[in-house]
């Protein structure tokens, strides 16, 4: 029996509804790492640097893809709780074809802008090289990633989770297949990764867009729609939150890597790679927890549910609590046995790796409850706070600290800085979860 957004909400359907969000999300995370293996092991240290330095510059111009499907998702699980099916429809078929368009544009730009994005590390050689050659291919694919993160979000709203799921999961089979094929059998190196990161979007994109094109029997579907200006601006001003944390992010990994630069050089940039990679493996779980759950407070919110609300916040803190502590200790653990995957054939790399990871692992204790709160908060249709939780967690708090604890610990100080931001943050959270909950009802 399927479950609806309109049902109540125990532990165990919680995390069965939510269950194929998470793992789409940690699988998508785990497909990207895959790439870096096989970029750092059979193309080298170089293309693997390049990876890290182009790869932040993408994810800005794709992040309005997270912004309409976080914000999008929102709108249209609250419209669907007021009884607006078809109203709900129209404004879906209206944001995918905005992204399509949207995508299109950034595409364009970001390949007109490439070489000075590049300058911008100074870097020179084959690693410039290297990065004008995996970002002219992967910029053309900027409307595929667009639309497959948005179609993520939307499958859930459709009460689709596990088509989605399906979905990512054989993307991610083929991107694999592709990379050992591309990479190893034709030795095409970085270029080769690109090619399979660029094709596994494609179908990530393409199918979702032909299920809703046809007709199906979900909440959602393709069709006419109208220029809803209003919706389009709610849309943006719920999803801001989730557009800003990814552009911080970017611009917070870009600072990573020229600090890390200017501190170690090109093997700094590497272990950072490692880390970050494997950060977003383990914060996949948060992330596709709220992907997942999102919907349902959405819809409550609508039919002004507010005992349900209640029920699914307080839930989500325990379930949140429980996961921080276990994944803190799974990274602990195999913080090692992960830097040698990587960069094995280094002792000093790994050596390094291993050290930053365990420092940089104890924000996991922290991060999940930061995720759900802005998260939370554009579900509930109020993009302002979730913005100023997301824009305080990365682009102030850990660039500041990015910026400053180094000049007292060094090395140390980088790693430590996403612990420290992190604990801001959750003050920040702690405090608009105070402030609002009389208004909300949660």
């Amino acid at each position: 029996m399927n479950i609806q957004l309109s049902d109540h909400f125990s532990y165990g359907k919680l995390l069965r509804f939510s269950f194929p969000s998470i793992v789409m999300v940690i699988f998508t995370s785990i497909y990207s790492v895959v790439d870096g293996l096989f970029v750092a092991n059979f193309a080298g240290p170089t293309p693997f640097a390049a990876v890290n330095i182009v790869w932040p510059f993408i994810m800005i111009l794709g992040a309005i893809g997270f912004m309409f499907g976080s914000g999008g998702n929102a709108l249209v699980a609250k419209t669907l709780g007021e009884g607006k099916k078809h109203k709900a429809r129209q404004i879906f078929s209206l944001l995918i074809y905005t992204t399509l368009a949207v995508g299109a544009i950034f595409s364009v730009i970001g390949l007109l802008l490439l070489k000075s994005m590049v300058g911008l590390f100074g870097v020179q050689g084959q690693l410039f090289i290297d990065c004008l050659t995996y970002g002219r291919i992967l910029f053309p694919a900027i409307p595929f990633l667009m639309l497959q993160v948005i179609f993520q979000s939307f499958m859930v709203t459709a009460e689709r989770p596990k088509f989605g799921l399906t979905i990512t999961v054989v993307a991610g089979l083929i991107n694999f297949a592709l990379d050992a094929w591309l990479i190893i059998g034709l030795r095409w190196g970085l270029a080769g990764a690109a090619w399979a990161t660029a094709i596994s979007q494609f179908i990530g994109a393409v199918v979702p867009l032909m299920y809703f094109a046809l007709p199906n029997k979900s909440l959602l579907g393709l069709g006419r729609t109208r220029f809803y200006a209003s919706a389009l601006i709610k849309t943006c001003t719920n999803g801001i939150s989730e557009f800003l944390s990814d552009i911080s992010m970017s611009l917070v990994g870009m600072l990573y890597n020229y600090q890390l630069l200017r501190l170690v050089g090109e093997s700094g940039v590497i272990a950072y790679g490692i880390i970050s990679y494997v950060n977003f493996i383990f914060l996949a779980a948060f992330l596709g927890y709220s992907i997942g759950t999102n919907p349902i407070v959405s819809y409550h919110f609508g039919a002004q549910n507010k005992t349900e609300l209640q029920n699914l916040f307080g839930k989500s803190l325990c379930l949140i609590a429980a996961a921080a502590i276990l994944l803190t200790g799974l990274a602990e653990i195999t913080s090692e046995s992960i830097a040698g995957i990587f960069v094995g054939y280094d002792e000093k790399l790994t050596s390094m790796t291993t050290y930053g990871f365990r420092i940089y692992a104890l924000s996991f204790l922290l991060a999940g409850f930061n995720i759900y709160a802005s998260g939370f908060f554009t579900a509930l249709n109020n993009g302002l706070i979730s913005a100023i939780i997301s824009v305080c967690r990365t682009m102030i708090f850990e660039c500041l600290c990015v910026f400053i604890l180094p000049v007292f610990w060094g090395l140390n100080g980088i790693w430590t800085a996403i612990i420290v931001a992190e604990s801001l943050a959750l003050v920040v959270s702690v405090t608009f979860f105070k402030r609002f909950r009389p208004h909300y009802g949660y």
